[in-house]
């Protein structure tokens, strides 16, 4: 078994998969280490959201790229990842409702495609909304949910079939340096060489950075969610809905469940290591309060579980991709809970970056990791007030 690749990617994530794969397409050996197993950081924990809504036209661009691989999974990647066409509704404050309809502008530019609606079009698209707290909505018609689980395998099988290896229980201890360039990583698992290293380690991505000499501004947040079991009146491929009048999201789940987030008093800064088996205290009880007030007669369902999650979040709540520090180091990370939807095209990006040295599909230099460092923080241009992306 060969200790040396071309690229070593550090996170088996939904990012590290897409990464490996793509590099694959390109003729590169890739080693892909995981501490723990494929998905089981953020990826395992995602709400598996596929839209493209977003206030920032890159993120946008790379969610529509992103969809075509959703919509021909099978076909582009091999596999299932399980995408159900629900359609998806993106629900603002009153204050907010003119930046959504030049997000939604945008959106259509790019060839996505989006539309503004009224409540009363929401009514028909969803009888059992409670409508009355917003006067406009975006609608994709085409966007749903997609099985984060069996994206990120898929993907890695792909990877695999191209000549890439996973290998995991693999806690990366050290980046190696000589001359200011990356040679290779120690491990639990032994020494692995290569010229090149991509840090996709998710909610550990910081303490990862710190091994190559590098600060990076990411830390953790949690995100907890719950599944309701739908009472009969709430048919089981509902919308897919990002609700930042009552600072929620939620979804249907297959089985007959809702699944249901919150965007407000997410903790910062936790240990990525945190128990997530339940939800933190309280959620589920206002995570209830909220879904009813949308939908009253979820007031008839009943909780089925509940469990939580970490990601990496930066400091303006952006991806932070490219190169930083030595010679042959790249970020892949600080998604901010936004990741999942923009995975397929941003492995692609990052392929053209390490191969070619530059993103030709959609340019990701917006989110270069030096931007930190310069004071150049992204901002939407059109951005909605205190919501998590």
């Amino acid at each position: 078994m060969s200790n040396t690749a071309d690229v070593i990617i550090i996170g088996g994530g939904i990012h590290g998969a897409s990464l490996a794969f793509h590099l694959g397409q390109r003729g590169l050996k890739t080693l892909v280490l995981e501490k723990n197993v494929l998905a089981s950081g953020a990826t395992g924990r995602s709400s598996g959201m596929v839209r493209m809504h977003y206030d920032l036209e890159p993120e946008s661009r790379l969610a529509w790229k992103s969809f075509r691989y959703f919509r021909n999974w099978k076909e582009v990647v091999g596999g299932d990842c399980g995408f159900t066409r629900t359609g998806f509704i993106q629900l603002v404050p009153e204050k907010d409702e003119a930046a959504m309809c030049d997000n939604v502008l945008m959106h259509q530019k790019i060839g996505i495609p989006a539309l503004l609606i009224k409540p009363d079009d929401v009514k028909r698209l969803a009888p059992h909304f409670q409508t009355d707290d917003f006067t406009l909505a975006a609608y994709e018609p085409e966007s749903g949910y997609a099985d984060p689980n069996a994206a990120a395998t898929s993907l890695m099988d792909a990877a695999k079939r191209l000549g890439a290896r996973l290998i995991q229980d693999c806690v990366v201890t050290e980046i190696q340096l000589a001359s200011g360039k990356v040679t290779g990583v120690s491990t639990s698992q032994g020494d692995f060489s290569a010229p090149v290293v991509v840090n996709a380690a998710g909610s550990w991505a910081q303490p990862v950075a710190a091994m190559a000499g590098v600060k990076l501004p990411i830390t953790t947040w949690r995100h907890d969610v719950m599944y309701v079991r739908n009472p009969q009146s709430v048919p089981e491929h509902s919308l897919a809905v990002i609700d930042n009048v009552r600072s929620m999201y939620f979804r249907p789940e297959t089985g007959g469940l809702t699944l249901v987030g919150l965007e407000d008093d997410n903790p910062l800064g936790e240990s990525p290591d945190g128990y997530t088996d339940r939800a933190q205290p309280g959620f589920v009880e206002r995570a209830i309060d909220r879904i009813c007030e949308r939908i009253p007669v979820m007031e008839e369902g009943d909780l089925h579980s509940d469990n939580g999650g970490y990601d990496g979040i930066s400091e303006d709540q952006r991806a932070v991709l490219g190169q930083i520090g030595p010679e042959g180091f790249y970020a892949q990370c600080g998604f901010s809970g936004t990741g999942f939807k923009i995975a397929p095209a941003v492995g692609l990006c990052m392929a053209e970056l390490i191969v070619d040295g530059e993103a030709k599909t959609v340019d990701i230099s917006p989110f270069d990791p030096n931007r930190f460092a310069r004071g150049e923080l992204l901002e939407g241009e059109n951005a909605y007030d205190d919501i998590w992306h």
